[in-house]
């Protein structure tokens, strides 16, 4: 039995390193072919004037500074617990991820923006055009390859999920969010080229300030929807329902619980879950004997799901966990209330929190 449960302790930390090292390394990728295409964007722009490529260059020296500071974050979150903070650093890859949103914004649609605002004021015709194409096939081969090895990444985790629902299902920001780069980049050297190339063909040198203000709006709206996803993080958000429901299976299972009422849970990192547990426990259980369930419970929970860095096991009665739900819920939000009634839902599927006779 021991060697069972080593075995599946091994197997399951050995997943959590496996999905922690596909996100460094799609950041790593990222990173160096930032660095080249940004180097190779600037000179064009410098080469050719041309201010589509000057934005796309501000655009890709600030995704560098995004990667940096990714995994800078991931550095810092891996710390252990310690006196100060007893939970660990977990939070701290959410916070640079927020960091590297709100970088997104001031930095790269800023720079693009002015770009694209001055080149309609004082237009000037782009020389060399093939110099921009080279730098754009280039970019674009950097791109999609830094954006296969971020695909094959998320792909590993977010399973049958759609991506835009795995993406805020999502509590692993290293790995969206290098996502959202890739594709934001992408889709910001289609918008040069296709102004570049109006620029030349129907020789209107303004059109390469409006596709600066192009990769200004796709940055923007990137950088909100970055924003919003790890400000949620930031806060603390739950974990999923099914697990949720097996922490409530688990607890329930224990011979000296009568009922396993409900489960908070909140993320403080990326593998890191704090639980708090509510149990009705059988009548003629003792104060030793509540201790020892509570040990089993723990040890349970913990061996099947390791992440869950603590659990509180607090004895209540199920009339009390269901006046101190309903006093969450009124003051909640109507969409905040309907998921809560969707996770109760969960909870009371049959085998899942058995009552006991």
């Amino acid at each position: 039995m021991a060697q069972a449960i080593g075995l599946r302790l091994d197997s399951r930390h050995r997943r959590s390193l496996a999905a922690a090292q596909g996100s460094k390394t799609s950041v790593y990728v990222a990173l160096a072919g930032n660095l080249i295409i940004a180097v190779a964007k600037f000179a064009a722009a410098w080469f050719t004037g041309s201010s589509a490529m000057l934005s796309e260059g501000a655009h890709s020296l600030v995704d560098c500074g995004n990667e940096i500071l990714l995994l800078y974050g991931m550095r810092r979150a891996a710390r252990p617990p310690d006196l100060a903070h007893p939970f660990g650093y977990g939070r701290e890859v959410y916070f640079w991820s927020f960091v590297v949103a709100l970088l997104f914004f001031a930095l790269g649609a800023g720079v693009s923006f002015y770009e694209g605002v001055q080149h309609l004021l004082h237009p000037e015709e782009i020389r060399y055009y093939a110099v921009t194409y080279v730098v754009l096939v280039i970019a674009i081969l950097c791109e999609g390859f830094s954006l296969r090895v971020a695909v094959k990444a998320f792909a590993q985790q977010k399973g049958e999920l759609g991506y835009v629902e795995a993406i805020k299902r999502s509590k692993n920001p290293a790995t969206f969010t290098v996502l959202l780069e890739d594709s934001a980049a992408l889709l910001g050297l289609g918008i040069a080229c296709i102004g570049i190339l109006g620029a030349q063909f129907l020789e209107m040198p303004e059109l390469d300030g409006v596709a600066s203000l192009g990769i200004s709006l796709v940055l923007g709206v990137m950088a909100v929807f970055l924003a919003a996803e790890t400000k949620g993080l930031l806060l603390g958000e739950q974990a999923s329902p099914h697990l949720e429901a097996a922490i409530l299976r688990a607890a329930s299972e224990d011979p000296a619980v009568h009922i396993a009422n409900g489960v908070y849970t909140v993320h403080i990192g990326p593998e890191q879950i704090v639980a708090e547990l509510s149990v009705a426990f059988e009548r003629a259980a003792d104060a030793a004997e509540i201790e020892r369930s509570v040990e089993r419970i723990e040890a349970a929970i913990r061996t099947d799901h390791p992440e869950i860095i603590m659990l509180f096991v607090k004895p209540q009665t199920h009339e009390t966990w269901r006046a101190r739900l309903a006093r969450i819920e009124a003051a909640s939000s109507p969409e905040l209330r309907a998921s809560g009634s969707r996770r109760r839902a969960v909870w009371r599927k049959p085998g899942e929190i058995p009552r006991k006779s």
